[in-house]
């Protein structure tokens, strides 16, 4: 009997809380699931389970187990990961999250010349706005836009993009420019329900820092949403450049209100804080960084 495969199956176990949950992590029949801890039980001469029709969980001798078990195999996948490390050949499933408007505009051209560069890897991307955890979710790499909370991830910095206040020429015409962060009440506003500030838009002038409450008449958790609204000349919006940037270059949104500018967010490339990083790992982000020395929107 493989006492590795025993391991792994019994963790798996513990940790999706049920036989099924953990044969579709595995991949194998819920039948050869019970049958692993079955005899591990066997082997062992106690029970690791509590099973119950609503509920399974661990016994004290299962935590215990479960504990050294997770240790082994952790430092097993360690060493693993050392050895293909010291070999600089990516191959494998590389599950990577990015955010939509930024994965679609941005990274969605770049997935074809990292295959072609790679054969031996396997992508499986993931496009949300959605803050995961990488870890618990089980992802490799994770793009992220913003100012990084301090964490036990470690990050690479790919650009940078500035929050821009814009409308299109249109809407300006019709109702004029505010020149002061106040003079937002007075305008009609498409906000970005994302923000981690809400409503409250910050800017910085010659005179310091400003912040106004927004009073939307829109809002959208999307920003290609927003951008289409202030094209259709219906308020101001506040994107980024790498959403609005050509736009703003071709004229079809005037940027405004220059005297204060808003926040620059950095693009990072995040993964978790481990002692060794697979190829896989590494010459993506290689590749991520290699691919923005001077991003487009600039």
């Amino acid at each position: 009997m493989d006492k590795f495969l025993e391991m792994r199956v019994f963790s798996a176990v513990v940790e999706a809380g049920s036989f099924t949950a953990a044969a579709d992590i595995l991949d194998m029949s819920k039948a050869a699931v019970s049958r692993y801890v079955a005899e591990l039980e066997d082997r062992l001469g106690v029970r690791l389970l509590h099973r119950t029709t609503r509920k399974l969980a661990p016994t004290s001798e299962g935590d215990i187990f479960h504990a050294r078990c997770r240790e082994l195999l952790d430092n097993l996948a360690e060493a693993e990961a050392e050895i293909t490390s010291s070999s600089g050949v990516a191959a494998g499933l590389l599950k990577v999250s990015v955010p939509v408007t930024f994965g679609l505009l941005h990274l969605a051209a770049l997935w074809p010349a990292f295959l072609e560069r790679h054969p031996r890897v396997a992508l499986d991307l993931t496009l949300s706005d959605r803050v995961v955890d990488l870890v618990e979710d089980g992802f490799d790499v994770a793009v992220r836009i913003g100012m990084l909370p301090a964490s036990s991830l470690i990050s690479r910095k790919l650009a940078t993009t500035r929050l821009v206040l814009c409308a299109s020429p249109d809407y300006l015409a019709r109702r004029g420019e505010p020149r002061h962060p106040d003079d937002l009440l007075g305008h009609d506003i498409i906000s970005y329900s994302l923000f981690s500030t809400g409503e409250t838009w910050n800017f910085t002038g010659a005179e310091g820092d400003a912040s106004v409450r927004t009073r939307p008449r829109m809002r959208s958790n999307s920003g290609d949403t927003c951008r289409a609204a202030a094209l259709g000349g219906q308020g101001l919006i506040l994107q980024p450049t790498f959403i609005v940037g050509n736009d703003l270059a071709q004229g079809t949104l005037t940027e405004t209100m220059r005297d204060y500018r808003s926040v620059e967010l950095g693009v990072y490339a995040v993964y978790p804080s481990r002692k060794f990083v697979t190829p896989k790992v590494r010459l993506l982000i290689d590749f991520l960084v290699e691919a923005f020395p001077q991003p487009a929107w600039r």
